[in-house]
């Protein structure tokens, strides 16, 4: 039996990342790497049959490649993960293993290969629908010359004509997800504004035929609690380790 790690395209990997991301059913917050060309793929075989990949980026600089990132195997081929991954290690040069807790392939290779583990950000999927409420608010769009198509962007609530809060949504995520952020006016926190927001983001995100998820710091109470009151709960954490 030979196993065989290649150095490759995306388009030679991409019938595999199309399993990847339906097996799992979650929003995979590093797909837009591979349309800006961040990370390297390789792909694995055993005895010339195609078994799955992996996938390496620069978890601080874009131009390094010192984190695997993403972490594939078919079915019949997972109980050679071990060996796969150790290849991998030794092929790519990578110290970092960065991923999500909600990828359990990877993640089980995290705990098991990587030392210092930490989670960096809380993951969160839609839940239920909110029916929050301010008198007086208006919800609208502006326009703005921000040149990426992918960042649905210049949404803001208005209360008594002043702009309370601000926000948008990224589109470059794996379809049908989309990536929420906001922010609510200093002098407008603590009141119920940041929740409302990503309520009505949440509708825009539906009506486009799009998925609403959001991610915040592991360190940020405050956005945490935002996001649950808007109808989001959590659904897994980005986590990252040294490799041993």
């Amino acid at each position: 039996m030979e196993i065989k790690l290649s150095k490759t395209g995306h388009e030679e990997i991409r019938s595999f990342r199309i399993i990847f991301l339906q097996e799992n059913n979650f929003q995979f917050i590093h797909n837009k790497c591979y349309d800006y060309g961040w990370a390297d793929c390789w792909l694995f075989t055993v005895d010339d049959e195609k078994a799955g990949y992996g996938s390496i980026w620069g978890s601080e600089k874009r131009e390094d490649r010192d984190a695997i990132f993403e972490f594939y195997l078919t079915t019949p081929f997972r109980k050679m993960a071990n060996l796969f991954f150790e290849e991998l290690i030794q092929v790519s040069g990578a110290i970092l293993i960065e991923c999500q807790s909600n990828d359990h392939l990877l993640s089980s290779m995290l705990f098991e290969y990587a030392k210092d583990i930490n989670a960096e950000a809380i993951l969160f999927e839609d839940h239920f629908q909110t029916d929050l409420y301010i008198p007086e608010i208006i919800f609208r769009r502006e326009p703005t010359d921000d040149p990426n198509p992918n960042n649905m962007g210049g949404y803001v609530l208005e209360q008594y004509g002043q702009k309370v809060a601000s926000g948008g949504f990224m589109l470059n995520y794996n379809i049908p997800y989309a990536d929420i952020y906001m922010e609510v006016n200093e002098n407008f926190r603590h009141k119920g504004f940041g929740s409302l927001i990503v309520q009505e983001l949440k509708k825009e995100i539906y009506l486009m035929g799009r998925v609403p998820s959001a991610r915040c710091s592991i360190n940020n109470k405050i956005s945490k609690g935002t996001l649950l009151k808007a109808g989001f709960k959590v659904c897994g954490a980005i986590l990252k380790g040294s490799i041993k």
